[in-house]
C-alpha cells in the first residue's frame, strides 16, 4: 500500500515527526518499507506565470520567457517543450538552492541573459517526471510559495502489509490503527447521502449468487467530464504511484485509495438496462480498459448489460478491471457509478490466470467492508458533483442479505488477556484501544464483548483481540519474563544415529545439502512415475506446488539439473527430509528419507589421478559410509524401477528389509528433465538406516582363526548379495567373516557365467577347528551353494 504522509495526517491529526510516525506504524505492525521525501528545501520557489514566449535567436530548442513573479517580472530562457505564454509553473528564483544541492545564479545561455529557473516536478523531488514544466492550475495566486501552493514537503510512505490486514489497503484503514496507537483520534469523513434530483435508476440484477451479495450504483447525468482534476487530489493520487487520468477516472481511484473501496465509473450512454451481475460464459470475450481482449470461462464473474439480450453482453471483467466499450471519455455526459461486494473466493486467481494484475482485484483478493459499497457511492457522488455537476439519480443496490458477512461478537477475558501478555494492561487502556481501532466494545462480568466492524475480517477469536492489545499498548511494553519449572534433560539414546551425525558424514564426503518445498509439481512426479499416493493440497501456492512429495529424489535432482544447467561441471547434493503417502480416511504417513544425486566427474579436478565420471561404486561407497557409522551391512539387490537405467541400480537391502535404492537413472527419465549429465543417485528411510545396535563386550577367542578359500562359477545373474546369505546360514556360528576378493570372466569360464573367489575365516571360541571341522563347514556351503544358486566349484 503506497500513500502520502499529509493525506495520512489530513485523517489523524498529530504532532509526531515523520521519523515517529514511520516507527509507530512499524511497531504496530505495519512494516514500512520505503520512505519517499518530497519537495524538501523549496525556499525560493515560488508560484509564477509566463507573459511571453519567443524562440531564442541562436538555439532551437530554447524559449527566451518573460514570467511574471508576483514580485516583477524576470527573463528566462526555458527548454522545456511545453512553455508557453499564460501557463503557469514554478520558478526558483535567483539564490535558491533546490533538492540535489543545484543553486540557482544568474547566467547567460547562448548569450541571452537567465534570472532563474522554471521547474519540473522532478527538479522539485515531488515527482520523477521530467518530461516538461509541472503545469499549475489557471488559478494558482501568482508569488505565492509553491511549497505552501502544493502541500509541501511531504513523503510517500510504502507499506508491506501481511495479508490478513485487508482493512489496511486504504488511508482510512490504517488512520485507525495510527490514532489508536498515537493516542489520537480519526477525523470524521462527510459521507452524507446525497438526495436525488432525478429519478433515473437503472436496474440492477444479481445472478452470481452469493458471490456477489451487493451491488451499489447511481446515475448521474450532465457530468462535464472535462473538468480538470483538482490540484489536491490529484497530487494525493501521484504520490500515492498513480498518474491522473481524467476527472472521472480519478474519482474512482482517489474513492478506492481512501476508503478502500474499489469503483468503476461507466458511460451510462453506452449501456442498456437492465444491468446483469453474472458469471461468465465459457469462450466469452470482453474487451478491457487496457486495450487487451480476454476469452472467459464460468469461472470469471461479469458485469453485464442487455444489449442483445437481458445480460447478454459483458462490460466489465467483476472485481478486476472494467470494460473499453462502456468506459468514461471526454465525451461522456451520463455517468453510472459502481460499486460492488466481490467475495475473497470469487476473486482469488482470476488475475493471474489471465496474466495481469490490478488494484482492485488485489483488494477484492484479500477481502473488502462489504458495507463500504453505498458509503463510496454517496462520497464518489458528492465529490463529482462538486468538481464536474450533473444531477444525481437516486442510490440502486441489489442485495442478498443472507449472503452477506457478518462478524460475530469475540469475548475477551482479562484474565485470558494477562495470561498471554504476561502483562496486566489495565481496563481503561483495553477499551480506549479497542475503541479506537472502531470496535465495539460491551464490558461484561470477567472482561469486554467485542463487535468487530465488518471492515476487520481478521477479528474473529479472543487470542485476535489479545493480539490487537499488544501490537497496540506496544510489544516493548511487554516484560520478557522466562518460564517457571524444572525442565527434564534427557540423554540422547545409544541405538540410533541422530540426523546431525548423517549430514555431517554426508559434507564430509563431499556433498551439500539441498533444502526444496516439501510440496512439487504433479507433473515432475509422473514424469518419474511417483505420483501414485501422493497428498494434493487443498489451497496450494501455485499450480506447480500442488501436491506433497512422495519422494526427495524429483526435487533434488531437479536441484542438479539446474546447477548443471549453469555450468556447474560437478555436482553433488543431499537432502534429509520428510516425504508423504496418501491414506484413506486417515491423515497423510510421513517418513524421514535422506538421498544423494551426483554427476560430473568422480573426484574434484587434480593432476594426480585421471579423471572419470561418478559411477555407482562411488555413490555406493559414500552410502556405505553411512551404514557404517551405525554398524550396519547393507545388501544390494538388483532392481529396475522406472526411473532406473537397466542394470545399474538395486535395491538397499538391510537385515533382509528392503530400505531404499541405488543407481543411474534411466536415459529417458533424463531427457524428459532436459538433464545433459548422467546422473547417479540413492534414497532411503532414514530410520532404519540409524538404528545400530547398543556396543557389548565380549571376551576375545584365544584360539586361533583359519581361513579357506573358494571359488566358484555361477549364472551371471546371480549377485553376491544371494550368495553371501547361502554362505552365511550354511556355515553357522563359526563363520567369523567373509570377503569377495575376486571376480573374474573369460577365458575357461563359459559365457554367461562368472567366477568368484571368496574367502571363509573360521573360529571357534571354545577349541582350535580340526581339519575335519573345516571340512565339514566347507562341505556345507558347497552342497547349499550348489543347491541354491547351481554353483560349481571352479577346477
Amino acid at each position: 500500500m503506497k500513500f502520502n504522509e499529509n493525506w495520512l495526517r489530513h485523517h489523524v491529526p498529530t504532532t509526531a515527526s515523520r521519523d515517529e510516525l514511520v516507527a509507530t506504524l512499524t511497531a504496530i505492525g505495519l512494516e514500512v518499507e520505503e520512505v519517499t521525501p518530497l519537495g524538501e528545501s523549496l525556499d525560493g520557489v515560488v508560484v509564477a506565470q509566463i507573459l511571453k514566449a519567443e524562440k531564442h535567436p541562436e538555439a532551437d530548442r530554447l524559449q527566451v520567457c518573460e514570467v511574471d513573479t508576483g514580485n516583477g517580472i524576470v527573463q528566462i530562457v526555458c527548454g522545456a517543450p511545453n512553455a508557453r505564454a499564460g501557463l503557469k509553473a514554478p520558478l526558483a528564483t535567483v539564490g535558491t538552492v533546490l533538492p540535489g544541492e543545484l543553486k540557482i545564479k544568474p547566467a547567460k545561455l547562448r548569450g541571452v541573459e537567465s534570472f532563474g529557473m522554471l521547474c519540473s516536478a522532478k527538479e522539485l523531488a515531488s515527482d520523477t517526471d521530467s518530461s516538461g514544466l509541472l503545469e499549475l492550475p489557471g488559478d494558482a495566486p501568482v508569488g505565492t510559495p509553491i511549497a505552501e501552493y502544493l502541500g509541501l514537503p511531504d513523503a510517500t510512505l510504502e507499506l508491506k502489509l501481511t495479508p490478513n490486514r485487508a482493512d489496511c489497503f486504504s488511508v482510512r484503514g490504517i488512520a485507525y490503527d495510527v490514532a489508536a496507537a498515537l493516542g489520537s483520534d480519526v477525523l470524521s469523513l462527510d459521507t452524507t447521502p446525497v438526495p436525488p434530483a432525478s429519478e433515473v435508476a437503472p436496474e440492477v440484477i444479481l445472478d452470481a449468487g452469493a458471490k456477489v451479495p451487493r451491488f451499489v450504483g447511481r446515475a448521474i447525468d450532465g457530468v462535464d467530464a472535462r473538468a480538470a482534476t483538482p490540484l489536491w487530489m490529484a497530487e494525493r493520487l501521484r504520490r500515492s504511484g498513480i498518474r491522473p487520468i481524467s476527472f472521472l477516472v480519478d474519482v474512482t481511484q482517489y474513492v478506492m485509495l481512501e476508503l478502500g473501496q474499489p469503483m468503476h465509473a461507466f458511460d451510462r450512454d453506452t449501456l442498456e438496462v437492465p444491468v446483469v451481475v453474472r458469471p461468465a460464459r465459457s469462450g466469452e470475450s470482453l474487451a478491457l480498459l487496457d486495450g487487451r481482449s480476454v476469452t472467459l470461462d464460468d469461472d470469471f464473474l461479469v458485469v453485464a448489460d442487455s444489449r442483445g439480450g437481458k445480460g447478454a453482453r459483458a462490460v466489465a471483467l467483476g472485481g478486476i478491471m472494467g470494460g473499453l466499450d462502456t468506459r468514461v471519455t471526454d465525451a461522456t455526459r451520463n455517468v453510472f457509478l459502481e460499486a460492488a461486494h466481490w467475495i475473497p473466493s470469487a476473486i482469488i486467481g482470476r488475475s493471474r490466470k489471465l496474466g495481469m494484475h490490478t488494484d482492485a482485484g488485489h483488494r477484492f483478493e484479500r477481502g473488502v467492508d462489504p458495507e463500504l459499497p453505498r458509503v463510496a457511492v454517496e462520497y464518489a457522488t458528492r465529490l463529482i458533483l462538486d468538481i464536474a455537476g450533473g444531477t444525481p439519480g437516486p442510490v440502486v443496490e441489489a442485495v442478498r442479505e443472507a449472503d452477506l458477512a457478518r462478524p460475530r461478537p469475540v469475548e475477551l477475558r482479562r484474565e485470558r488477556l494477562a495470561r498471554v501478555l504476561g502483562v496486566r494492561v489495565s481496563d481503561e487502556e483495553v477499551e480506549r484501544i479497542l475503541r479506537a481501532l472502531g470496535l465495539g466494545v460491551e464490558t461484561i462480568g470477567d472482561g469486554w464483548r467485542i463487535q468487530p466492524p465488518a471492515r476487520r475480517f481478521d477479528i474473529a477469536i479472543e487470542e485476535d483481540l489479545i493480539e490487537e492489545i499488544a501490537r497496540i499498548h506496544g510489544y516493548d511494553a511487554v516484560p520478557t519474563t522466562l518460564p517457571v519449572g524444572a525442565s527434564r534433560l534427557a540423554a540422547p539414546g545409544e541405538g540410533r544415529v541422530d540426523d546431525a551425525t548423517l549430514r555431517r558424514q554426508m559434507a564430509a564426503r563431499g556433498y551439500l545439502e539441498a533444502v526444496n518445498y516439501a510440496f512439487v509439481d504433479t507433473a515432475l512426479l509422473d514424469a518419474w512415475g511417483m505420483a501414485d499416493g501422493a497428498v494434493p493440497l487443498a489451497n496450494p501456492l501455485s499450480a506447480e506446488l500442488g501436491v506433497m512429495r512422495t519422494r526427495l529424489l524429483p526435487g533434488l535432482v531437479a536441484a542438479l539439473g539446474r546447477n548443471a544447467a549453469r555450468q556447474q561441471l560437478r555436482v553433488r547434493l543431499f537432502e534429509a527430509g520428510n516425504v508423504f503417502a496418501a491414506r484413506a480416511g486417515e491423515a497423510p504417513l510421513e517418513t524421514l528419507h535422506i538421498a544423494a544425486a551426483a554427476c560430473g566427474s568422480s573426484h574434484a579436478e587434480q593432476w594426480g589421478q585421471p579423471e572419470r565420471a561418478v559411477g555407482f561404486h562411488d555413490l555406493k561407497g559414500d552410502l556405505e559410509s553411512l551404514a557404517a557409522l551405525a554398524g550396519a551391512e547393507l545388501e544390494f539387490r538388483p532392481s529396475q524401477p522406472a526411473w532406473a537405467h537397466p542394470g545399474r541400480s538395486a535395491d538397499i537391502v538391510r537385515d533382509g528389509r528392503v530400505i531404499g535404492w541405488i543407481g543411474q537413472l534411466h536415459p529417458r527419465l533424463q531427457q524428459k528433465l532436459e538433464l545433459d549429465v548422467d546422473v547417479v543417485a540413492f534414497e532411503l528411510a532414514l530410520e532404519p538406516l540409524a538404528e545400530r545396535a547398543i556396543p557389548k563386550a565380549r571376551v576375545l577367542s584365544k584360539y586361533p582363526s583359519v581361513r579357506r578359500d573358494l571359488a566358484f562359477v555361477v549364472a551371471e545373474s546371480v549377485s553376491w548379495a544371494e550368495l553371501s546369505a547361502s554362505v552365511r546360514a550354511a556355515a553357522g556360528l563359526s563363520l567369523r567373516d567373509l570377503v569377495l576378493f575376486d571376480r573374474y570372466q573369460g577365458k575357461g569360464v563359459e559365457s554367461g557365467f562368472k567366477s568368484l573367489a571368496m574367502g571363509l575365516i573360521l573360529q571357534d571360541e571354545s577349541r582350535t577347528l580340526t581339519d575335519r571341522d573345516v571340512d565339514a563347514v566347507l562341505a556345507d556351503v558347497t552342497a547349499a551353494l550348489q543347491r541354491d544358486h547351481s554353483a560349481v566349484v571352479r577346477s
